[in-house]
């Protein structure tokens, strides 16, 4: 990026998306004011989007909604990538980083179709591309049945409506971002019912590790307690090493300093269920998220790794 150029910010091209890319040009034109005006919204189509009639697992996972804006802003057509977090692969690629969060919208799971999870009628069909809703569901209620369901929220809302299922889990988050939360009717999940993807809920703004340019704008608007709990929980996500096959799950929220870290990981079936929680400073959240994902794995049959690759 050079002085007078348009900051060309990198999105995928769904509503909700293109809303967060919105978010975070009016936060950098909020913070600098001098940037009214000069910045450009760019939509890259990612092959998460391309492929919706598959499983992610399937087609090389959730990195998929991430890889070719990454690769867009490492050759330099894009100056910055807005994600959300959940999508983001455990390890970047080579210079590329979240040097920015925004502050997080509500990270619950929200589910439609019924009050709670208790109330679905035996045998109802739920539909999610969520291994990690289908193992917590399943866990809970063994004689759920739960469909393959992808698409952008709209898509999923019309199939709901449509009867294609009974039911549907999507991101809390998005809901309220697309002001439809009320209107849909969807019902907040607590962490203790179906426990958040890490990440979720925050959307992150991705530079080339060498723009110093990027790493100015984006310094006023990072929210650093945002980017202290999702250390914690992605720290959690890579010390289990899992694949987009891997049920896990892990929440972190701050309180006087602290951090209270909330992890899971389960079996894809829900046969069995992983839990642990961790408190510690603030200051060592990404070190907490560690030590708890690894004693979690220590726990684990390491055929299971193996098996769910």
């Amino acid at each position: 990026m050079t002085d007078g150029a348009a900051l060309r910010i990198g999105t995928r091209g769904s509503p909700l998306a293109r809303i967060q890319a919105g978010a975070v040009r009016d936060a950098l034109v909020a913070a600098h004011p001098e940037l009214a005006g000069r910045i450009a919204i760019a939509v890259v189509r990612t092959s998460g989007d391309r492929f919706r009639d598959r499983a992610l697992a399937e087609i090389g996972g959730k990195g998929l909604f991430t890889k070719e804006i990454d690769e867009a802003l490492l050759d330099g057509r894009i100056d910055l990538a807005v994600h959300s977090m959940k999508d983001v692969p455990t390890w970047l690629p080579d210079g590329v980083i979240v040097p920015c969060l925004l502050r997080r919208e509500d990270p619950r799971d929200a589910l439609l179709g019924a009050a709670t999870i208790d109330a679905l009628g035996e045998g109802a069909v739920v539909g999610s591309a969520s291994v990690r809703r289908r193992a917590q569901l399943l866990a809970r209620r063994p004689d759920l049945k739960v469909v393959l369901l992808r698409g952008n929220v709209e898509t999923r809302l019309k199939k709901l409506a449509a009867g294609e299922v009974d039911a549907t889990l999507l991101a809390m988050a998005g809901l309220k971002r697309l002001g439809i939360a009320g209107e849909c009717g969807a019902v907040a999940l607590a962490p203790e019912v179906l426990l958040p993807a890490a990440g979720q809920g925050a959307v992150g703004v991705a530079c080339r590790a060498d723009d110093g340019g990027a790493h100015r704008w984006l310094a006023a608007v990072h929210h650093p307690p945002t980017a202290t709990a999702i250390a914690a929980e992605r720290a959690f996500l890579a010390a289990l090493d899992g694949s987009c096959r891997t049920p896990i799950a892990a929440f972190a929220e701050l309180a006087g300093g602290r951090v209270r870290l909330r992890g899971l990981l389960a079996d894809p079936e829900g046969r069995w269920v992983e839990r642990i929680e961790r408190t510690g400073p603030a200051a060592e959240a990404a070190a907490l998220g560690t030590a708890a994902g690894e004693t979690v794995r220590a726990r684990v049959d390491p055929g299971f790794f193996e098996e769910v690759g």
